[in-house]
């Protein structure tokens, strides 16, 4: 079988072994594929494996031989299902494998705000507390987790992972979910419509996918029913967020903080609101890329071809 992998780099920049899949097939490895470069790199491949690059109908259409297409991530947005499906096309993807990874990355966001410790480091580097009159010097408020309610917007592995860590911490849990009706409960986390959730949180930490019913759902009016001594969290999908909006909340002090690790737009382009907004706190997409998940998402891609190659198909979503 000949296997082509389009965007390598983002899963192994290096540091991993790619031995799993070469194990399986003739596996051709390329770090970055622009659009136009998909169909004669993958012209004769059986299967093709993306995290990003789009695979659209026109292109599945252009690639005769292709069995298979093993995402990179838990994300399907970048394949056209319905047209790999009438193809005969099997997708498959890896859920769970960045779950402890982003759950912390949350906490580190939270924490950032909250705590204010990489603010306070760059400030003493300045002088700032060399400056101080007084043994401990601090600029701004800090806040404890303890007794702040946590709202899950998203109740999956992650969504369940957060709420434990946020209860650890002494938070009240609550969350919307597709799967939930307002008014259960499990886990101590109790669930309560999504405007509810947006009235009643200090924090809000967003675990639910993009789809046409998610894009835009951080908006003005949903914002505007937040504390202003709320913060609002977003590991999942940049497109959950009207940006604009966003920025706007901040600047107007209407919102305590933002802690982001996606955006709609990625690189985000300079004139990005957010970027210059007010206590907003942006990692470039990092909370699902420890080495010890990228670890597990080759192993669990690899598994998932060997699962469709002796017909055992697994983590199959088209």
């Amino acid at each position: 079988m000949k296997i082509v992998i389009l965007d390598a780099h983002t899963t192994n920049p290096g540091d991993l072994d790619w031995a799993p899949l070469a194990a399986l097939g003739s596996l051709s490895v390329h770090n970055r594929t622009a659009a136009a470069a998909v169909q004669e790199r993958a012209a004769a491949a059986e299967a093709v494996l993306s995290n990003k690059t789009v695979l659209d109908a026109a292109t599945l259409a252009a690639l005769p031989e292709l069995r298979y297409v093993g995402l990179l991530s838990t994300g399907t947005n970048v394949v056209d299902l319905a047209a790999a499906a009438s193809r005969g096309i099997t997708v498959t993807n890896v859920p769970g494998y960045s779950t402890p990874g982003v759950a912390q990355a949350v906490f580190a966001l939270l924490l950032e705000l909250t705590n204010r410790t990489g603010h306070h480091s760059h400030e003493v580097r300045r002088g700032r507390w060399t400056a101080s009159p007084d043994f401990c010097w601090w600029d701004g408020d800090l806040v404890e987790l303890e007794g702040l309610t946590l709202g899950v917007v998203g109740y999956g592995a992650i969504g369940r992972r957060v709420a434990a860590i946020g209860r650890a911490f002494g938070m009240q849990a609550i969350a919307c979910s597709r799967s939930r009706q307002a008014g259960t409960a499990a886990d101590g986390v109790s669930f309560v419509s999504t405007d509810d959730l947006f009235a009643r949180a200090d924090v809000i930490s967003l675990h639910c996918p993009l789809t046409p019913d998610t894009a835009g759902l951080v908006n003005a009016p949903r914002l505007a029913r937040m504390k202003p001594t709320a913060y609002l969290i977003n590991t999942a999908r940049g497109g959950l967020v009207v940006e604009a909006d966003l920025a706007e909340a901040l600047n107007a002090g209407r919102l305590a903080g933002a802690g982001l690790d996606v955006l709609s737009q990625e690189p985000p382009p300079a004139e990005n609101p957010l970027l210059q907004a007010s206590n907003c706190v942006i990692s470039p997409h990092i909370a699902w890329a420890t080495r010890n998940a990228r670890q597990r998402l080759i192993h669990e891609v690899a598994a998932n071809l060997q699962g469709f190659l002796t017909g055992q198909p697994r983590n199959v979503v088209s």
